[in-house]
């Protein structure tokens, strides 16, 4: 949660550019668009640096040391691939700008290592060389075994996908819809890149996976909203859901995935409801995606345009996402609803029973 501010600011500013681009005429090289991707990439491209931070701070850590690690995850060095090996063991080639799963598996062996260290260390040289210790033992864990856990996992994934649609066919897209809600939360996602590069070069096309992302991402937006009229007496509450819906309608999902829904599992399964029903009709009718990039939701219809300017995906995109947008909605509404109900007459059971 302590993240999700600045996840909300980076997510309404990609969208604000978003429209200005596809609809407004605002140069996708120009100097305004340009500053605009700045802050998103401040937003999530940083996200090891604030959950290091914020995790750090939990586990009663200095919350510094948190931050270090996951900005030696996201640090140049790294990701430009200048780092290579550690004393001859090889550093496998992982970004991990805006991933958060890798960070938590670093931070949470850092907490060990550091009371460990703490129980031997000399109480004259503690305040320095804990820290240093530390470091010098997580980094090269982190960097050589935890993080690339998680890239293989995206690897495992993205054959699972191709697994998937080849044997099932059209049944496997509400299937990838609905569970592509948590391939972004654990970071797994970033496996399907490659594939939609792919096709798109191959095929001009992506039929496989091209669905995924703007189906889910519309349906959490939509689930968000319903959560946020569920909320009677805190206006406040109400208000920063209904922005993290309408910023996950936009494409980025983030704040509503974990500021609204997480914690409520009822509106998750309306949020699987709304995401098979668009994926469905995404399915049968072999929805195509022609270009590869961006956060995929309704800001992102024109990547349905095909090569020739044909609109036929396009209206296709649009009756899935108004589709998907109803259905989620009206079904996290009604799960909400219902469960509420259900709680309150439990709540008033034994109090109906004590008086009699």
């Amino acid at each position: 949660m302590p993240v999700v501010p600045a996840m909300i600011v980076g997510g309404m500013i990609l969208a604000v550019k978003n429209l200005m681009v596809n609809y407004m005429g605002l140069g996708v090289d120009s100097g305004t668009a340009q500053l605009m991707l700045t802050i998103f990439d401040a937003g999530f491209s940083f996200l090891p640096i604030y959950v290091g931070y914020t995790l750090a701070s939990q586990l009663k850590m200095q919350p510094i040391m948190g931050a270090f690690l996951g900005g030696v995850l996201v640090a140049p060095r790294l990701t430009s691939g200048t780092v290579t090996d550690f004393f001859g063991m090889a550093i496998p080639q992982v970004s991990y700008t805006s991933t958060i799963i890798p960070v938590i598996l670093g931070v949470s062996f850092m907490y060990w290592v550091d009371r460990l260290l703490k129980k031997f260390m000399p109480e004259a040289i503690k305040f320095f060389a804990t820290p240093l210790l530390t470091m010098i033992i997580v980094v090269p864990v982190e960097l050589i075994v935890l993080g690339p856990i998680g890239n293989e996992l995206s690897g495992a994934v993205a054959n699972f996908c191709i697994w998937l649609t080849s044997t099932l066919g059209f049944i496997a897209q509400p299937i990838l819809c609905a569970i592509y809600p948590y391939m972004v939360m654990f970071g797994l996602d970033k496996g399907l890149s490659p594939i939609s590069i792919d096709l798109i070069a191959n095929l001009g096309y992506n039929s496989v996976t091209g669905a995924m992302g703007f189906v889910s991402n519309i349906a959490i937006g939509a689930a968000a909203l319903a959560v946020a009229t569920t909320i009677k007496n805190d206006k406040a509450q109400r208000g920063m859901i209904s922005s993290f819906g309408f910023t996950a309608l936009c494409g980025v999902t983030e704040p509503a995935f974990y500021g609204s829904l997480l914690m409520r599992p009822r509106a998750l399964v309306g949020t699987a409801i709304g995401a098979v029903a668009g994926g469905l009709i995404a399915g049968i009718f072999g929805l195509r995606m022609y270009v590869q990039g961006g956060c995929p939701g309704w800001l992102t219809l024109l990547f349905y345009v095909d090569n020739e300017g044909g609109l036929y995906y396009f209206w296709m995109a649009v009756i899935i996402g108004i589709v998907t947008t109803i259905v989620s909605f009206i079904a996290t509404k009604a799960i909400l609803t219902i469960g509420e109900k259900r709680d309150a007459a439990r709540a008033s059971a034994p109090t109906a029973a004590a008086a009699e």
